[in-house]
C-alpha cells in the first residue's frame, strides 16, 4: 500500500504562519518528480509545534492538492493514547490515506502499554496505520517481537523504522514476513533496507532531491542493485548534510536556499549556526542545488 520514495514533507511557513503556497507548489514539484507520497505533519513537518487547527489545515491542504494522485499519510502520533485517537479520527475525517503514530514519546511505555496504545488506535480508526520506531526521539524502542504482534492487526500495514538497527529490521521481516511492510526512517539506511526486503523510505532528502531519491528506490524495488548502490553513495553527502543540525533545521535552510520556502522555523528550532549554514551551502553546492 505505501512503498517507494514516500517524504516527510516540511512546514513552510512564512511571518509565523502556515505558508499554503509554498506547501502547495512543495507537493506538486514533488508529484512531478515521482515522489511515491507525502507524509504530512511528521516530525520533518515540525508537527510538535503546531496548534491542532495547523495541524488539522496542513493535512487538509495536502490532501487537497494531491487530489488522489499519490497517498497522503498524516502524522498523527502523540505521548497520550487518547490524543492519537482524536487526532487520527480527524485525519480520517479529512480523507487522508493513512496515518503515521510515532511511539509515545517522554513517558517511555513497556512493550505490552506499546502494543495496547497501537490496538487501541486502530480500534478507533479504519485508517491504514504506520507505525514510528525512533527511539532516539521517543527514548522508547518498539521492539520485533512487538511489531509482530502487532501485524496481526489488520489495519496496521507499515512501520517506519528510524532505530539506524538493522538486526532488528532483519528481525522484523523474518517475524513478520509480508504482514507488514518496513520502510526506512532515516535516507541513510534506505538501501540497506531495501536490501533485507523493506519497500521504500520515509524521506528527508526528498524534500530537496526528490527525483533521485525516487529513482533509488525504484531501482532497489526492480533489483538493479548495482545502480541502487551507486545512487546511495551519490546521495550520502547529502544525507549526511541533512542531519548537520537538528531535523528539520537543515533541510528548512535547504529549501530556503533553493528558493523554494521562506527559511522560518518554530522555537524552539531556530537557524543554523553560521559554520553549519555554510557546510550545508558547500553540499547543495556540489548537487548543483544553489
Amino acid at each position: 500500500m505505501f512503498k517507494g520514495s514516500i517524504v516527510a514533507i516540511v512546514t513552510p511557513f512564512r511571518e509565523g504562519r502556515f505558508d499554503e503556497e509554498a506547501f502547495s507548489n512543495l507537493i506538486e514539484w514533488h508529484i512531478q518528480s515521482g515522489t511515491d507520497g507525502i507524509v504530512a505533519v511528521g516530525t520533518t513537518g515540525e508537527s510538535a509545534t503546531l496548534t491542532y487547527e495547523e495541524h488539522y489545515r496542513v493535512i487538509e491542504v495536502a490532501i487537497k492538492v494531491v487530489n488522489k494522485r499519490i497517498p497522503v499519510i498524516a502524522g498523527t502520533g502523540a505521548n497520550s493514547t487518547d490524543e492519537t485517537i482524536m487526532m487520527t479520527k480527524e485525519a480520517e475525517k479529512l480523507g487522508a490515506d493513512g496515518a503515521l503514530l510515532v511511539a509515545p514519546y517522554y513517558n517511555k511505555p513497556t512493550q505490552e502499554g506499546l502494543y495496547r496504545h497501537y490496538k487501541a488506535v486502530s480500534e478507533a480508526v479504519g485508517l491504514p496505520l504506520v507505525l514510528y520506531n525512533v527511539p532516539g526521539r521517543t527514548a522508547v524502542n518498539i521492539s520485533p517481537e512487538t511489531v509482530a504482534r502487532l501485524a496481526e492487526i489488520d489495519n496496521i500495514v507499515a512501520i517506519k523504522e528510524a532505530s539506524g538497527n538493522m538486526r532488528q529490521v532483519s528481525d522484523i521481516i523474518r517475524l513478520c514476513g509480508d504482514r507488514i511492510t518496513v520502510l526506512s526512517g532515516d535516507d541513510f539506511t534506505t538501501f540497506p533496507i531495501m536490501m533485507l526486503g523493506g519497500k521504500g523510505v520515509i524521506s528527508v532528502t526528498a524534500n530537496v532531491m526528490p527525483q533521485k531519491v525516487a529513482e533509488l528506490c525504484r531501482e532497489a524495488e526492480q533489483g538493479r542493485i548495482e545502480e541502487a548502490r551507486k545512487l546511495h553513495y551519490y546521495l550520502e553527502p547529502l544525507n549526511a548534510a541533512m542531519f548537520i543540525e537538528t531535523n528539520p533545521i537543515p533541510v528548512k535552510t535547504a529549501l530556503a536556499m533553493m528558493g523554494r520556502i521562506q527559511e522560518e522555523l518554530r522555537l524552539p528550532l531556530c537557524e543554523m549556526a553560521p559554520q553549519n549554514r555554510e557546510k550545508l551551502r558547500n553540499v547543495l553546492s556540489q548537487y548543483g542545488l544553489v
